[in-house]
């Protein structure tokens, strides 16, 4: 069974598969790891500090800083 590849807590750098979204560059802080989406893929709750929202983030968007 395949594992989670980031932690709660952990920095990381968010870079959206469409490049129509609009995101601040930067760290983001994984603050929720989530079930596995429809594609497979694990998905992660992110939030950068210059955001009052949280993300929802595919596991192949992010990157460890």
């Amino acid at each position: 069974m395949p594992n989670h590849k980031f932690q709660v807590g952990q920095v990381v750098f968010y870079r959206p598969a469409s490049r129509n979204v609009d995101a601040p560059s930067g760290g983001y802080t994984v603050t929720r790891r989530l079930p596995q989406g429809n594609d497979g893929q694990f998905e992660y709750r992110i939030k950068h500090s210059d955001e009052d929202h949280e993300r929802i983030a595919k596991e192949s968007e992010l990157k460890v800083t």
